[in-house]
């Protein structure tokens, strides 16, 4: 299940970040992004860096990596006495 899950993602995250023009002719501009990115190309960034993540955390899943990145990043934050 988690390959199929892992695949998914970096499908959708690529689509975001090949096909960025198109969600946002069809979903708009995001007002978040645009304003607190600076510029006009807000939301264009936005996609991309979201599509980004999706193909790290899909590659993460398929890979069954997940587990050991977040304790190397947060876990020692989340689990006192290690």
């Amino acid at each position: 299940m988690q390959y199929f899950i892992g695949i998914i993602c970096v499908l959708a995250g690529v689509a975001l970040v090949i096909k960025t023009e198109w969600f946002i002719q069809n979903f708009g501009a995001s007002a978040w992004a645009e304003a607190k990115f600076g510029f006009s190309g807000g939301t264009r960034l936005m996609y991309k860096v979201v599509g980004i993540l999706l193909i790290f955390v899909g590659f993460l899943a398929v890979t069954n990596m997940y587990q050991g990145f977040l304790m190397a990043t947060v876990g020692k934050l989340l689990i006192p006495g290690k």
